[in-house]
């Protein structure tokens, strides 16, 4: 969504703020514009769906700036989460189970996403769903850390997959 500047706000009367951030009151539309030349800066319409709209008294181009740098942060602080896979086979021991669950628990605890993929191969494609459901749950009984189902059994091309990711509510 791009800014109306100046002339380009359609609103007859505005909630108008300067550049420090302090409210200057609610102004018709040429008082806003009358303050804003006579200050030197631009009108910058910040929020067109508030009732009235805002409006801050800035340079625009400082105003980008400040906005640039704002998303520049953001995206800094959000932590990327990788989606990680776990492989298992219908005949896969509960030991077994149990290391991978345990290796599971740890990218759980770390905020990743784990694929649980049943790997179907040969006549073990067409078992009952039922069957190959409660083989992948399995796997989930292990699990030690809280997590919550993002991605319910569906097929995928190797088999079968469940997706599940840490519950942050649960503790």
């Amino acid at each position: 969504m791009k800014e109306r500047i100046n002339k380009q706000i359609r609103a007859t009367e505005l909630r108008v703020i300067d550049a420090e951030g302090e409210s200057v009151g609610i102004l018709s539309f040429d008082e806003a514009m009358a303050m804003a030349e006579q200050r030197g800066v631009d009108l910058v319409e910040i929020n067109a769906q508030a009732k009235p709209p805002i409006a801050k008294l800035i340079e625009y181009g400082k105003y980008l700036y400040e906005q640039k740098k704002k998303l520049q942060k953001a995206k800094s602080g959000a932590k990327a989460s990788e989606t990680k896979a776990i492989q298992i086979k219908v005949g896969t021991g509960d030991h077994d189970l149990e290391l991978k669950a345990k290796t599971a628990s740890k990218w759980l605890k770390e905020g990743h996403r784990i694929k649980v993929e049943l790997f179907l191969r040969g006549r073990s494609k067409g078992m009952d769903e039922a069957f190959l459901k409660e083989r992948l749950d399995r796997v989930l009984h292990f699990v030690t850390e809280h997590y919550k189902i993002a991605e319910p059994h569906k097929r995928s091309p190797k088999g079968l997959a469940i997706v599940i990711e840490r519950d942050k509510s649960a503790k």
